[in-house]
């Protein structure tokens, strides 16, 4: 795992020109056209009711200062593992490092659980995403044959240890670091029309 870094070389994102929340309901058609614009098998707006609704779910939202929703995490605790389910910035705001200030204050706000690691699934395809995520400490830990409906691609799951309550974050990321092409990072999404898998790995 990278090592730690203080939190003076995080991501601060004022810098991104965003704020990070919690997400509402009153997000959710913004939700919806991030959602839409960036995954071929998207969540149903019903999908994201139900996570946003879950004592047990994290969803953070990253917003812009005229308070448009530029991307979003949506993170689930299982018995011995936070999974990151969905991981989506709006087209126009990426590779600006919105998803990384996204994943640092996941890590910032569950540091103190020190018995749950995490997951997420990945596009087998999807180099830069995966060098994002190793960035951050996650690690391959084996495979999800054709995981993902539209093309049956294979995902890789990932999975990083818990975080000591010492270590706020992995090392830092620069804005640019990891990002894909189109921008899009594809984290433990599920398939339309499914509800987010019960797992503990």
């Amino acid at each position: 795992m990278p090592e730690p870094c203080s939190s003076s070389r995080h991501l601060q994102p004022e810098r991104l020109g965003v704020t990070l929340r919690k997400l509402e309901l009153r997000d959710l058609d913004a939700i919806e056209r991030i959602e839409k614009a960036s995954y071929p098998t998207p969540w149903s707006r019903s999908m994201f009711v139900s996570e946003l609704a879950k004592p047990s779910s994290l969803s953070l939202g990253a917003v812009r200062v005229e308070g448009e929703l530029a991307g979003y995490l949506i993170l689930s605790r299982y018995v011995d593992a936070w999974h990151v389910m969905n991981v989506a910035v709006a087209s126009r705001y990426r590779r600006q490092g919105i998803a990384s200030a996204l994943l640092e204050r996941l890590f910032d706000v569950t540091r103190d659980d020190a018995r749950r690691g995490y997951t997420l699934e990945v596009r087998a395809s999807n180099a830069a995403a995966i060098r994002l995520y190793e960035r951050f400490g996650f690690r391959s830990h084996g495979v999800r044959p054709g995981y993902y409906t539209d093309n049956r691609e294979d995902a890789v799951i990932m999975w990083r240890d818990a975080v000591p309550p010492e270590a706020v974050s992995p090392e830092a990321v620069s804005p640019e670091a990891g990002q894909q092409e189109a921008g899009q990072q594809e984290a433990g999404q599920q398939e339309a029309g499914q509800q987010p898998e019960e797992t503990t790995e």
